[in-house]
């Protein structure tokens, strides 16, 4: 099983600011992971500080 954390680094708001924007987008969703169920098919997209989606993350078996 693998867990897949994909992001657009071209996009906008990525590409002007990157540590900040992926900083931002890994403690939310390191805060959250525990909240959800880690199973194989499970995903959700990602979002930027401006609310456009740059990527998801998966769960693959």
């Amino acid at each position: 099983m693998k867990f897949v954390l994909e992001v657009d680094m071209d996009a906008e708001s990525i590409a002007a600011a990157p540590a900040e924007e992926l900083g931002r987008i890994l403690r939310y969703w390191g805060g959250s992971l525990k909240q959800l169920e880690l199973a194989p098919g499970a995903t959700q997209d990602l979002y930027d500080s401006t609310y456009a989606k740059v990527g998801n993350w998966r769960i693959e078996s």
